[in-house]
């Protein structure tokens, strides 16, 4: 077995990816609405994951579709914009015909190449991005649930 070196850039390159897949991964659980599970069993919390990573598979399929129908870098695209068109085209696409559907699909794509990421930095594909450390939501103004809810109702009554 042989030790592999890796120079001080490799490394600190290769940080900066796992720190992108992080910020990504981040994204798309807020982006989807994944940050907070709603199962309660293990078997189903993984379903419910399954059902989010073929949504999100879904609207990466037609983010690619469109840069690449369009000549856009897909990278570039919205994924939160992708997923509002397409929320809004569902209802619509449903109840069309074969051939008016196809014409659906390529307004769609038209559209989502529309909404692309702004390139703030100058040419580069949004490097280094610096992310505040906050959290989005506010916690709610109640006490922790500490005791049996039989016991809280109780001591509602009373009151």
């Amino acid at each position: 077995m042989s030790k592999a070196t890796y120079s001080t850039l490799e490394i600190v390159g290769l940080y900066g990816k796992r720190w992108d897949v992080e910020l990504d991964l981040r994204h798309i659980k807020t982006t989807l609405g994944m940050d907070i599970l709603r199962c309660k069993t293990p078997s189903m919390i993984r379903k419910e994951i399954h059902v989010y990573l073929l949504a999100y598979n879904l609207l990466r399929s037609l983010m690619w579709s469109a840069g690449t129908t369009y000549n856009t870098p897909p990278l570039r695209l919205s994924l939160q914009g992708t997923r509002h068109h397409l929320i809004n085209f569902l209802p619509k696409l449903e109840v069309a015909d074969s051939k008016k559907r196809l014409r659906l699909y390529r307004t769609l794509l038209k559209i989502i190449v529309h909404k692309v990421v702004s390139d703030a930095c100058g040419g580069k594909l949004r490097p280094a991005r610096n992310e505040p450390r906050v959290t989005k939501r506010r916690p709610k103004a109640y006490p922790r649930l500490t005791k049996p809810r039989q016991e809280l109702r109780k001591q509602l009554q009373i009151a």
